[in-house]
Protein backbone atom coordinates (compact mmCIF):
# COMPACT_ATOMS: atom_id res chain seq x y z
CA UNK A 1 0.00 0.00 0.00
CA UNK A 2 1.31 3.31 -0.46
CA UNK A 3 2.10 5.52 2.22
CA UNK A 4 -0.27 8.11 3.60
CA UNK A 5 1.24 11.89 2.88
CA UNK A 6 -0.88 14.68 4.43
CA UNK A 7 -1.13 17.58 6.46
CA UNK A 8 -2.89 17.17 9.69
CA UNK A 9 -4.34 20.25 10.23
CA UNK A 10 -6.01 19.98 6.97
CA UNK A 11 -8.38 17.20 7.81
CA UNK A 12 -9.87 20.01 10.69
CA UNK A 13 -11.95 19.09 13.70
CA UNK A 14 -12.30 15.33 13.46
CA UNK A 15 -15.27 13.47 15.88
CA UNK A 16 -14.53 9.83 16.77
CA UNK A 17 -17.96 8.27 17.03
CA UNK A 18 -17.84 5.71 19.34
CA UNK A 19 -19.93 3.68 21.98
CA UNK A 20 -23.71 4.11 20.83
CA UNK A 21 -26.33 1.92 21.90
CA UNK A 22 -26.25 -1.29 19.84
CA UNK A 23 -25.59 -5.02 21.19
CA UNK A 24 -21.65 -4.13 20.21
CA UNK A 25 -21.46 -0.75 22.52
CA UNK A 26 -18.19 -2.46 24.38
CA UNK A 27 -16.42 -3.28 21.33
CA UNK A 28 -16.87 0.28 20.00
CA UNK A 29 -15.55 1.95 22.33
CA UNK A 30 -12.45 -0.14 22.51
CA UNK A 31 -12.22 0.54 18.62
CA UNK A 32 -12.85 4.20 19.08
CA UNK A 33 -9.96 4.18 21.63
CA UNK A 34 -7.53 2.57 19.94
CA UNK A 35 -8.59 5.30 16.65
CA UNK A 36 -8.51 8.42 18.64
CA UNK A 37 -5.38 7.93 20.34
CA UNK A 38 -3.99 7.05 16.57
CA UNK A 39 -5.42 10.24 14.78
CA UNK A 40 -4.39 12.34 17.92
CA UNK A 41 -0.56 10.74 17.71
CA UNK A 42 -0.72 11.88 14.50
CA UNK A 43 -1.41 15.85 15.15
CA UNK A 44 -5.45 15.37 14.01
CA UNK A 45 -7.54 17.36 16.45
CA UNK A 46 -9.42 14.23 17.39
CA UNK A 47 -12.62 14.26 19.89
CA UNK A 48 -14.38 11.72 21.11
CA UNK A 49 -17.95 11.60 20.31
CA UNK A 50 -20.73 9.21 22.11
CA UNK A 51 -23.90 9.48 20.20
CA UNK A 52 -25.95 7.46 22.85
CA UNK A 53 -24.70 10.66 25.42
CA UNK A 54 -25.03 13.51 23.33
CA UNK A 55 -27.20 14.81 20.11
CA UNK A 56 -25.53 14.60 16.85
CA UNK A 57 -26.23 18.01 15.80
CA UNK A 58 -23.31 18.76 18.34
CA UNK A 59 -21.37 18.14 15.79
CA UNK A 60 -22.57 20.90 13.71
CA UNK A 61 -22.94 23.38 16.39
CA UNK A 62 -19.07 22.69 17.69
CA UNK A 63 -17.47 23.06 14.32
CA UNK A 64 -16.33 19.03 13.17
CA UNK A 65 -15.39 19.18 10.18
CA UNK A 66 -15.31 15.01 9.55
CA UNK A 67 -16.45 12.32 11.01
CA UNK A 68 -14.50 8.24 11.85
CA UNK A 69 -17.63 6.19 12.29
CA UNK A 70 -16.39 3.62 14.69
CA UNK A 71 -19.38 2.66 15.89
CA UNK A 72 -20.28 -1.27 15.15
CA UNK A 73 -23.94 -2.78 14.43
CA UNK A 74 -27.39 -0.77 14.76
CA UNK A 75 -27.61 2.54 14.92
CA UNK A 76 -24.24 3.19 13.54
CA UNK A 77 -23.49 0.85 11.24
CA UNK A 78 -26.90 0.13 9.58
CA UNK A 79 -27.46 3.63 7.74
CA UNK A 80 -29.28 6.11 10.50
CA UNK A 81 -26.20 7.51 11.67
CA UNK A 82 -24.73 8.03 7.73
CA UNK A 83 -28.08 9.63 7.04
CA UNK A 84 -27.80 12.14 9.87
CA UNK A 85 -24.66 13.04 8.82
CA UNK A 86 -25.59 13.66 5.12
CA UNK A 87 -28.52 15.91 6.33
CA UNK A 88 -25.73 17.90 8.33
CA UNK A 89 -23.36 18.02 5.29
CA UNK A 90 -20.44 16.48 7.86
CA UNK A 91 -18.27 13.76 5.84
CA UNK A 92 -17.74 10.65 7.27
CA UNK A 93 -15.60 7.05 6.70
CA UNK A 94 -17.01 4.01 5.55
CA UNK A 95 -19.70 3.40 3.19
CA UNK A 96 -22.86 5.70 2.56
CA UNK A 97 -26.91 5.14 3.49
CA UNK A 98 -27.98 2.22 0.94
CA UNK A 99 -24.76 0.30 1.36
CA UNK A 100 -24.44 0.34 5.10
CA UNK A 101 -28.22 -0.54 5.42
CA UNK A 102 -27.69 -3.52 3.16
CA UNK A 103 -24.94 -4.40 4.46
CA UNK A 104 -25.79 -4.74 7.82
CA UNK A 105 -28.86 -7.19 6.87
CA UNK A 106 -27.13 -10.68 6.04
CA UNK A 107 -30.31 -11.24 4.04
CA UNK A 108 -30.75 -8.21 2.16
CA UNK A 109 -26.79 -8.78 1.23
CA UNK A 110 -27.28 -12.11 0.19
CA UNK A 111 -30.04 -11.15 -2.47
CA UNK A 112 -27.68 -8.85 -3.71
CA UNK A 113 -24.82 -11.32 -4.06
CA UNK A 114 -27.10 -13.97 -5.61
CA UNK A 115 -28.27 -11.40 -8.29
CA UNK A 116 -24.60 -11.14 -9.24
CA UNK A 117 -23.49 -14.30 -9.75
CA UNK A 118 -21.38 -14.60 -6.19
CA UNK A 119 -21.59 -17.38 -4.10
CA UNK A 120 -22.93 -17.50 -0.82
CA UNK A 121 -24.27 -20.39 1.45
CA UNK A 122 -27.99 -21.43 1.35
CA UNK A 123 -30.38 -19.68 3.74
CA UNK A 124 -34.03 -19.62 5.18
CA UNK A 125 -35.06 -16.73 6.55
CA UNK A 126 -38.00 -16.62 9.23
CA UNK A 127 -39.53 -13.98 10.26
CA UNK A 128 -40.04 -13.37 14.43
CA UNK A 129 -43.93 -13.98 15.24
CA UNK A 130 -44.24 -15.14 11.15
CA UNK A 131 -43.19 -18.47 11.57
CA UNK A 132 -44.74 -22.03 12.62
CA UNK A 133 -43.09 -24.70 14.64
CA UNK A 134 -43.35 -26.47 11.40
CA UNK A 135 -41.23 -23.90 9.66
CA UNK A 136 -38.81 -24.50 12.06
CA UNK A 137 -38.51 -28.38 11.64
CA UNK A 138 -38.66 -27.94 8.12
CA UNK A 139 -34.97 -25.76 8.23
CA UNK A 140 -32.45 -28.87 9.12
CA UNK A 141 -34.34 -30.48 6.00
CA UNK A 142 -33.79 -27.79 3.85
CA UNK A 143 -29.65 -26.80 4.63
CA UNK A 144 -28.92 -30.05 6.44
CA UNK A 145 -26.95 -30.23 8.73
CA UNK A 146 -24.81 -28.94 11.23
CA UNK A 147 -26.20 -25.69 10.48
CA UNK A 148 -25.90 -21.76 11.67
CA UNK A 149 -29.09 -19.72 13.04
CA UNK A 150 -28.00 -16.13 13.62
CA UNK A 151 -30.14 -12.72 14.07
CA UNK A 152 -29.48 -10.93 10.63
CA UNK A 153 -28.78 -7.57 11.93
CA UNK A 154 -26.27 -8.15 14.73
CA UNK A 155 -21.74 -8.39 14.04
CA UNK A 156 -19.57 -9.80 15.87
CA UNK A 157 -20.98 -13.76 16.10
CA UNK A 158 -23.66 -11.86 18.81
CA UNK A 159 -26.90 -14.64 18.86
CA UNK A 160 -25.12 -16.95 16.68
CA UNK A 161 -25.92 -20.77 17.35
CA UNK A 162 -24.21 -23.54 15.14
CA UNK A 163 -27.21 -26.66 15.81
CA UNK A 164 -25.73 -29.93 15.11
CA UNK A 165 -29.42 -31.42 15.99
CA UNK A 166 -32.89 -30.57 14.66
CA UNK A 167 -33.79 -30.60 18.39
CA UNK A 168 -31.76 -27.91 18.65
CA UNK A 169 -33.33 -25.91 16.20
CA UNK A 170 -36.26 -24.26 18.35
CA UNK A 171 -33.87 -22.84 21.14
CA UNK A 172 -31.38 -21.21 18.35
CA UNK A 173 -34.50 -19.71 16.83
CA UNK A 174 -36.07 -18.40 20.00
CA UNK A 175 -32.21 -17.36 20.96
CA UNK A 176 -31.85 -15.28 17.69
CA UNK A 177 -35.71 -13.90 18.03
CA UNK A 178 -34.49 -12.41 21.06
CA UNK A 179 -32.06 -10.17 19.26
CA UNK A 180 -34.04 -9.74 15.46
CA UNK A 181 -36.99 -9.79 14.09
CA UNK A 182 -35.25 -11.74 11.00
CA UNK A 183 -33.67 -14.96 11.70
CA UNK A 184 -31.18 -16.27 9.21
CA UNK A 185 -30.98 -20.23 8.91
CA UNK A 186 -28.08 -20.71 7.04
CA UNK A 187 -25.77 -23.95 5.17
CA UNK A 188 -22.98 -24.63 7.12
CA UNK A 189 -19.63 -24.89 5.56
CA UNK A 190 -16.53 -26.87 6.33
CA UNK A 191 -13.44 -25.72 5.60
CA UNK A 192 -10.99 -22.99 6.11
CA UNK A 193 -12.16 -19.80 7.55
CA UNK A 194 -10.97 -16.56 5.70
CA UNK A 195 -11.32 -12.80 6.32
CA UNK A 196 -10.19 -10.22 3.59
CA UNK A 197 -10.39 -6.73 4.09
CA UNK A 198 -11.18 -3.43 1.25
CA UNK A 199 -9.93 -0.46 1.27
CA UNK A 200 -11.26 2.32 -1.59
CA UNK A 201 -13.91 2.76 -3.73
CA UNK A 202 -15.56 1.69 -7.14
CA UNK A 203 -12.41 0.76 -9.46
CA UNK A 204 -10.10 2.03 -6.91
CA UNK A 205 -10.63 -0.45 -4.06
CA UNK A 206 -7.92 -2.86 -3.34
CA UNK A 207 -7.71 -6.12 -1.28
CA UNK A 208 -5.87 -6.09 1.78
CA UNK A 209 -3.89 -9.47 2.65
CA UNK A 210 -6.13 -12.07 3.65
CA UNK A 211 -6.14 -13.66 6.77
CA UNK A 212 -6.90 -17.59 7.99
CA UNK A 213 -8.64 -17.63 10.78
CA UNK A 214 -8.09 -20.97 13.48
CA UNK A 215 -10.55 -21.03 16.12
CA UNK A 216 -10.65 -23.47 19.03
CA UNK A 217 -12.46 -26.08 17.98
CA UNK A 218 -12.98 -24.21 14.70
CA UNK A 219 -15.92 -22.13 17.01
CA UNK A 220 -15.07 -18.64 16.28
CA UNK A 221 -17.57 -16.70 18.89
CA UNK A 222 -17.75 -13.50 20.64
CA UNK A 223 -15.57 -14.62 22.92
CA UNK A 224 -12.45 -16.26 20.90
CA UNK A 225 -12.90 -12.83 18.49
CA UNK A 226 -12.01 -10.78 21.26
CA UNK A 227 -11.25 -11.89 24.35
CA UNK A 228 -8.97 -14.57 24.45
CA UNK A 229 -5.17 -14.97 23.09
CA UNK A 230 -6.00 -18.90 21.75
CA UNK A 231 -7.44 -18.17 18.14
CA UNK A 232 -4.51 -18.18 15.65
CA UNK A 233 -4.48 -15.17 12.04
CA UNK A 234 -2.31 -16.72 9.61
CA UNK A 235 -1.17 -14.05 7.23
CA UNK A 236 0.48 -14.63 4.93
CA UNK A 237 -2.91 -16.93 5.08
CA UNK A 238 -1.08 -19.79 3.79
CA UNK A 239 -3.05 -20.71 1.01
CA UNK A 240 -2.23 -21.52 -2.50
CA UNK A 241 -1.39 -18.67 -4.53
CA UNK A 242 -4.18 -18.63 -6.86
CA UNK A 243 -6.74 -19.91 -4.21
CA UNK A 244 -5.80 -16.39 -2.13
CA UNK A 245 -6.18 -14.11 -5.70
CA UNK A 246 -9.19 -15.59 -6.13
CA UNK A 247 -10.32 -14.77 -2.50
CA UNK A 248 -9.41 -11.02 -2.89
CA UNK A 249 -11.12 -10.93 -6.47
CA UNK A 250 -14.59 -12.74 -4.82
CA UNK A 251 -14.70 -9.67 -2.16
CA UNK A 252 -14.21 -7.33 -4.32
CA UNK A 253 -16.50 -8.12 -6.71
CA UNK A 254 -18.79 -8.38 -3.47
CA UNK A 255 -17.49 -4.86 -2.41
CA UNK A 256 -18.68 -3.20 -5.40
CA UNK A 257 -21.64 -5.12 -6.03
CA UNK A 258 -22.93 -3.44 -2.74
CA UNK A 259 -21.11 -0.11 -3.75
CA UNK A 260 -19.44 -0.17 -0.90
CA UNK A 261 -16.70 2.25 -0.06
CA UNK A 262 -13.57 3.83 2.19
CA UNK A 263 -13.21 0.65 3.89
CA UNK A 264 -15.04 -2.88 5.06
CA UNK A 265 -14.10 -6.50 5.51
CA UNK A 266 -15.57 -9.32 4.05
CA UNK A 267 -15.69 -13.04 5.62
CA UNK A 268 -15.57 -15.96 3.41
CA UNK A 269 -15.60 -19.53 4.08
CA UNK A 270 -13.45 -22.02 2.04
CA UNK A 271 -15.32 -25.39 1.52
CA UNK A 272 -12.44 -28.35 2.79
CA UNK A 273 -13.77 -30.81 -0.16
CA UNK A 274 -14.40 -28.02 -3.53
CA UNK A 275 -12.36 -25.49 -2.68
CA UNK A 276 -14.94 -23.31 -3.65
CA UNK A 277 -15.12 -20.04 -1.51
CA UNK A 278 -19.01 -18.67 -0.34
CA UNK A 279 -19.01 -15.20 0.90
CA UNK A 280 -20.80 -15.33 4.54
CA UNK A 281 -21.40 -10.97 5.14
CA UNK A 282 -19.37 -7.80 4.31
CA UNK A 283 -18.63 -5.55 7.75
CA UNK A 284 -18.96 -1.62 6.47
CA UNK A 285 -17.51 -0.41 9.77
CA UNK A 286 -14.70 -3.09 10.79
CA UNK A 287 -13.13 -3.11 14.76
CA UNK A 288 -9.77 -1.67 15.08
CA UNK A 289 -9.07 -3.17 18.41
CA UNK A 290 -6.15 -4.72 19.78
CA UNK A 291 -7.62 -8.51 17.86
CA UNK A 292 -8.66 -6.68 14.76
CA UNK A 293 -8.01 -8.03 11.67
CA UNK A 294 -8.10 -5.04 9.17
CA UNK A 295 -5.01 -3.60 11.28
CA UNK A 296 -3.54 -6.78 11.04
CA UNK A 297 -3.72 -7.02 7.70
CA UNK A 298 -3.01 -3.90 6.87
CA UNK A 299 0.58 -4.15 8.52
CA UNK A 300 1.17 -7.28 6.37
CA UNK A 301 0.62 -4.68 3.76
CA UNK A 302 3.20 -2.63 5.68
CA UNK A 303 0.62 -0.16 6.67
CA UNK A 304 0.95 0.94 10.09
CA UNK A 305 -2.21 0.92 12.32
CA UNK A 306 -1.46 5.04 12.08
CA UNK A 307 -1.43 5.10 9.03
CA UNK A 308 -4.52 3.09 8.71
CA UNK A 309 -6.61 5.51 10.47
CA UNK A 310 -5.31 8.44 8.47
CA UNK A 311 -6.06 6.49 5.32
CA UNK A 312 -9.52 5.81 6.30
CA UNK A 313 -10.36 9.99 7.92
CA UNK A 314 -8.97 11.42 4.35
CA UNK A 315 -11.34 8.90 2.26
CA UNK A 316 -14.49 10.53 4.80
CA UNK A 317 -17.26 11.56 2.01
CA UNK A 318 -21.12 12.41 1.90
CA UNK A 319 -23.09 10.53 -0.75
CA UNK A 320 -23.99 13.68 -1.82
CA UNK A 321 -22.20 16.74 -2.54
CA UNK A 322 -23.92 20.20 -2.61
CA UNK A 323 -24.13 21.21 -5.97
CA UNK A 324 -23.19 24.91 -6.90
CA UNK A 325 -26.19 27.12 -7.23
CA UNK A 326 -27.60 27.53 -10.32
CA UNK A 327 -26.50 31.56 -11.64
CA UNK A 328 -27.81 33.86 -14.20
CA UNK A 329 -26.04 36.34 -16.36
CA UNK A 330 -25.84 38.94 -13.83
CA UNK A 331 -25.08 36.36 -10.93
CA UNK A 332 -28.38 36.08 -9.24
CA UNK A 333 -29.97 32.86 -8.35
CA UNK A 334 -31.72 31.65 -10.94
Amino acid sequence: MSAINLNASALGKVAVLMGGSSAERDISLMSGHGVLTALRSQGVDAHAFDPAERPLTELKTEGFARCFIALHGRFGEDGTVQGALELLGIPYTGSGVMASSICIDKAMTKRVWLAEGLATPRYVLLRRGAYSAADVAAVPAALGLPLIVKPAREGSSIGLVKVSAASQMEGAVAQAALLDADILCEQFISGDEVTCPVLGAGADADALPVIRIVAPGGNYDYQNKYFTDTTQYLVPCGLPEGEEAAIAQLVLAAYRALNCRGWARADVMIDAATRQPFLLEINTSPGMTSHSLVPMSARAAGMSYEALCLAVLQSAALDHQPAPAPTGTDGARA
